[in-house]
């Protein structure tokens, strides 16, 4: 196999005229091998050009299909950082696919003391050399206002699902059938938010208990779609998938992890960038000890060119090859921390995100936490970015749970958090609002467990969040109220709101809070006997949402008057319709507030259309309320979620407790 110096840009294996260029950065490696794989076992050969931090070559007669690894040689020195060990095959971080999924094995182990000198290369899986292309993609191109995200798990999504063909259950093709897409649509979703969809391991801990690292937070391979979830094509068929979400206009977020790998701390395994070059690409104490900011053992430095690269090339490879449309960033605090340590509004990675030409146009959502010192920055992330807001989601089920003085905290994230968010130009729409996510209970065990059930993760109930703000209704009849409350307060409030998938139909995963390891029935959507009445509110929901632009609006509410009508933005009202005092808002008893929304003052006229909304929530019993002057219609009574629309000709109007009630009126002819 003839090799020649070949070139140092792009990263990774590129298919070329007459063979395949490898390029691999690391700026300590003393030599760098490239292991090819054939029917015949592994060649070796020293990639024989080097430009700055990167090693590379040419590869005449290859072409894709071809297996791959790479063994870094250099120094062994842990106290500076250094942690080579040519004994490990290493995957390449820009493979853009692997031969199969990666689970641990005693020979990925790098050693602690001295290198582990066990080849690994049996247990590790081989990169494969991939055609590089770029196709037209016909993407929905929602804005923020009308975006409804779906977060949903790439394979448990559709592993109970009747209606799905059994060999597609679980795979990109499964995600993206027919039934799958019906039922989205019906709801009115426009973004389904994958789980981690990239080549993840399945760690040492998970693997010693018998169980998988389900959720995929351990990523390895980036650029590369996880081959458990594809047959032969895993590129082809991830992209198939796209091009049908985008058909029925459904744009695709993944959720991608940048902050840590799962190379895990000083006693995990060698696959990838730990022996490419550890000290460039992880975050090290001075005498090369591993900083964990994200609680994995490890944290990927940002503010080193190497690692941003890396990350900045990945999400580029993401929108341009294979068609996604955003990206929600774990932990991504630790993203933002720049040379100092410290979490930085203009850290080196957002700011390469800003003047992207490819990125600052995609959906861009952040985490916006880490463990670390500063770690929790809500509202801290620069436009473009919108933020998962915990605020939104701690304050709504306290309040529905009948907590005392929790009714000021709601009306703050109701009317888009803007004590939070609204900074330097951000527009209303910069708080995803959800009640649940992967990460906890779902709606259903939200109000059927006071405590989290998590023994089945083998950890004796002591992983998971304790402060789940839930309750354990003991009816059927309570439970369901519950959950039409709070999914009317999520989607009738302003900014982005998000749906954990199964939510709608009722799914529980038995009280664990935490099912990141449950490859099984606690993990997956149970479909097998869906609540149709629940759906059918929840698609209400979403289509009076729709239909309502001031319920959704881009400019922040903050009661100011309109210059059109001389009205006011928003006008908060008790169930007396009085306006609400000082002294009410700090009523700890206070559980019925009302709000009454029309387009924003510092919004152009006529922006949200000429209408009124007013949306009453109660947390308390039964009471009589006193509506806004004008004819209303109620377009939604959470308590009976079969009610027709119907005009209110009284000015009154029977609240059931713990329900919503949505009303609506036209404005056009409306005095100030």
């Amino acid at each position: 196999m003839k090799i020649s110096p070949g070139r140092a840009d792009p990263l990774g294996a590129a298919p070329c005229e007459g063979g395949v260029n490898f390029a691999l950065a690391s700026a300590h490696a003393e030599r760098v091998e490239l292991c090819l794989f054939t029917k015949s076992g592994e060649q070796r050969i020293d990639l024989p050009g080097r430009t700055g931090p990167t090693w590379h070559g040419f590869v005449a007669g290859l072409k894709p299909g071809a297996r791959y690894g790479y063994r870094v040689h250099g120094p062994w020195a842990p106290e500076a950082g250094h942690r080579f060990n040519p004994a490990k095959l290493l995957i390449d971080p820009y493979a853009r696919e692997i031969d199969s999924k990666i689970s641990w094995q005693a020979p990925m182990q790098y050693g602690k003391s001295k290198p582990d000198r066990r080849n690994s290369a049996s247990v590790t899986p081989k990169s494969i050399v991939a055609e590089i292309a770029r196709p037209d993609w016909d993407r929905p191109q929602h804005s923020w206002s009308e975006t409804v995200i779906y977060e949903a798990h790439p394979k448990g999504l559709t592993m109970t699902h009747p209606e799905v063909p059994e060999s597609l259950r679980g795979t990109w093709a499964g995600l993206a059938s027919d039934p799958i897409l019906s039922h989205l649509t019906d709801l009115g979703i426009t973004a389904i938010e994958l789980l981690p969809s990239c080549a993840y391991l399945d760690d040492r801990f998970l693997v010693e208990k018998g169980l998988s690292n389900y959720w995929g937070y351990q990523p390895i391979a980036n650029f590369a779609p996880e081959p458990r979830y594809s047959g032969a094509d895993p590129r082809g068929e991830f992209r198939e998938m796209v091009r049908r979400f985008h058909g029925a206009g459904i744009e695709v977020i993944l959720d991608v992890v940048y902050n840590h790998t799962g190379e895990g701390n000083a006693i995990g395994p060698m696959l990838s960038l730990r022996g490419i070059d550890n000290a460039s690409y992880y975050r090290l104490t001075p005498d090369g000890a591993y900083i964990d900011e994200t609680g994995t053992g490890n944290t990927l430095d940002l503010s080193n060119p190497l690692c941003l690269r890396l990350v900045m090339d990945c999400l580029r490879h993401w929108v341009e090859e294979m068609g996604v449309d955003g990206f929600r960033f774990d932990l991504a605090a630790t993203l933002a921390r720049g040379t100092s340590g410290a979490v930085e509004a203009h850290a080196q990675f957002l700011a390469a995100i800003e003047q992207d030409p490819v990125l600052r146009g995609v959906k861009l959502i952040a985490e916006p936490w880490d463990i670390g010192p500063g770690g929790y920055y809500l509202g801290g992330f620069p436009h473009p970015f919108t933020e998962w807001n915990d605020r939104f989601r701690d304050d709504a089920r306290r309040f529905w749970r009948g907590d005392r003085g929790m009714a000021g905290d709601l009306a703050r994230r109701v009317a888009g958090s803007a004590e939070i968010f609204d900074q330097n130009g951000r527009p209303a729409t910069a708080s995803v609002n959800f009640i649940t996510a992967h990460d906890g209970f779902t709606m259903q065990d939200l109000v059927s467990y006071g405590e989290k059930q998590n023994l089945a993760n083998g950890e004796e109930n002591r992983d998971g969040h304790d402060a789940n703000f839930s309750e354990a209704l003991e009816s059927v009849e309570a439970q369901a109220l519950r959950k039409r409350a709070l999914l009317a307060t999520l989607m009738m409030s302003q900014g982005v709101p998000m749906l954990l998938a199964g939510d709608e139909i009722g799914n529980s995963q038995g009280g664990n809070n935490n099912a990141y390891a449950q490859d099984n029935e606690i993990g997956w959507v149970d479909w097998t006997g869906p609540d149709d009445t629940l759906k059918t509110f929840v698609k209400h929901l979403i289509q009076i949402r729709k239909d309502h632009r001031v319920l959704r609006q881009n400019r922040y509410l903050h009661s100011l008057i309109r210059k059109q009508d001389g009205m006011r933005d928003l006008i908060w009202r008790l169930a007396s319709g009085e306006e609400p005092e000082p002294h009410d808002w700090n009523d700890p008893e206070l559980r019925c507030i009302g709000v009454e929304i029309r387009g924003a003052a510092e919004g152009p006229a006529g922006e949200a259309g000429s209408e009124a909304v007013y949306v009453i929530l109660n947390a308390g019993p039964e009471r009589h309320i006193t509506l806004p002057p004008g004819r209303w219609t109620r377009a939604l009574d959470s308590a009976l979620p079969g009610r027709e629309a119907e005009q209110i000709d009284a000015p009154e109007a029977c609240l059931a407790a713990q329900s919503v009630q949505v009303f609506t009126r036209a404005t056009v002819q409306e005095k100030s």
